[in-house]
């Protein structure tokens, strides 16, 4: 695709006038963009080999507070820098933006090594795990939102009260009501098409006003990075045309949940499906099951990073489509981990227990460290489960608060071996502050309900 830019492409388009600013980003501990907006001929000539960022950018919560009781960091410590090192394979254009081209980066310290809590390095660290086993994983990030009528700044000041969904009902697979949202919609697919990602297509969800954005099966390196900057195209494109966009996970009560779906399998390097064992019941290999079993197995200890707020387990209700048990079922979408392409080529898992509020560099990691930790222990997996997985009387029920998902991570040996003890420690802290900040909250909820009569 013609997004993806070489320095020299870079160096030619500078000097041809069609680009003028380059957006050096790293990404921060909720999966957002942050960083620089670098003229390029300075970026060309200096920043391309490093900058600087405060190191605070990976110890804040969603509104960007200090929040203290990190290792990391902190105002003792005297906040100082990181250095962010282009990586320069992931520079392309923004087409939504004029004149601008994009560049992640990997966080390191002053010797030049991975900060080994930033998202990129907790990814990369498991992909390299299984690199010394010869295998590849590929992985895809499903992303649902809802769009609404009115502008950012219209819903801040309305107290995000009264906002009026793009749609009046249920548009799943509807063409004629995503007709009318295509506007928006079109620029995301393009726009996110031009910047070197691949569309496969948008497709409105099950609420009003809510769609999803499918990108192409990858590396799961490439995945992540992607699902990063497609949802921040989302919002710029939205905002861009008076609209807004919201990728909480639960925005309304009486709204259906908005997910994460990760699908995800293991590759040879020659080009071989691992999952694929055509002898064997759905076609699974003896690989697969392993790696499955993994998942179940873990499947608390991983909750608390595809579902990282109070308000990702608003979501998980019966009858919605948002799991509530952590069981494996073919082609049912009741179950927390659906089998998928059984006896082919695509044969894969989908885990839909994230929401699309979660960091894709944290979860990816988490599944496959979970997936890794089946595959070495030899787990044998459980018998699928039929039927409709929210009446499971006996099946493992998801975490479904964040007080009792940050425990489990907490105590999760695997992970601490997986990601290393400061690591978990550093977004056990995280989850724990979350919920520290919402307990100090008085909700509309309470007040309306208890005002007069307490």
């Amino acid at each position: 695709m013609s997004g993806m830019l070489t320095l020299e492409q870079l160096k030619e388009e500078f000097a041809a006038g069609s680009l003028d600013t380059v957006l050096a980003c790293q990404v921060d501990m909720q999966g957002r963009l942050m960083g620089k907006r670098f003229h390029i001929d300075y970026f060309i000539n200096h920043a391309v080999n490093e900058t600087h960022s405060c190191n605070y950018l990976l110890a804040t919560d969603l509104e960007m507070e200090t929040v203290s009781g990190y290792k990391s960091t902190s105002w003792e410590a005297g906040y100082g820098d990181y250095v962010m090192k282009p990586d320069l394979t992931t520079l392309r254009r923004v087409p939504w933006l004029e004149g601008t081209a994009l560049v992640l980066c990997d966080v390191l310290d002053h010797h030049y090594n991975p900060v080994p809590h930033s998202p990129r390095a907790i990814l990369r660290k498991q992909i390299d795990r299984l690199d010394a086993m010869g295998i590849v994983p590929m992985m895809a990030t499903e992303l649902e939102f809802f769009m609404f009528d009115q502008s950012y700044a219209e819903a801040c000041a309305a107290g995000y009260k009264d906002m009026q969904p793009a749609s009046s009902y249920n548009e799943d697979y509807h063409i004629f009501q995503t007709t009318k949202e295509e506007v928006v919609i079109r620029a995301i697919r393009n726009g996110v098409y031009g910047a070197g990602i691949s569309v496969e297509c948008s497709k409105g969800e099950a609420s009003a006003g809510q769609e999803e954005l499918n990108i192409k099966y990858d590396k799961a390196l490439n995945t992540a990075d992607h699902h990063s900057i497609a949802k921040h195209a989302c919002k710029e494109i939205a905002w861009q045309n008076g609209k807004a966009i919201t990728f909480m996970a639960k925005w309304h009560k009486e709204a259906t949940g908005s997910s994460s779906h990760v699908h995800q399998s293991l590759w040879s390097k020659e080009g071989k499906p691992l999952f694929l064992d055509e002898t064997q019941p759905h076609g699974m290999s003896e690989l697969m099951r392993h790696y499955l079993a993994g998942l179940l197995a873990h499947a608390d200890e991983v909750t608390c990073l595809l579902a990282p707020y109070i308000n990702s387990y608003k979501r998980f209700q019966e009858g919605t489509f948002a799991p509530t048990k952590a069981v494996w079922s073919l082609d049912n979408r009741t179950a927390g981990f659906r089998l998928c392409g059984a006896g082919t080529k695509g044969i894969r898992i989908e885990c839909r227990i994230g929401g699309s509020d979660l960091n894709p560099y944290l979860a990816l990691a988490g599944q496959l460290a979970a997936g890794m930790a089946g595959i070495e222990n030899k787990l044998p997996l459980e018998e699928e489960f039929v039927g409709d997985a929210y009446a499971g009387e006996n099946a493992h029920r998801v975490p479904n608060t964040l007080r009792v998902a940050v425990e489990k991570l907490n105590e999760s040996s695997m992970l601490r071996a997986a990601f290393g003890d400061d690591v978990v420690d550093h977004y056990v802290r995280a989850a724990r502050w979350e919920q520290q900040a919402y307990d100090q909250q008085v909700t509309d909820w309470e007040v309306a309900r208890g005002f007069e009569r307490c």
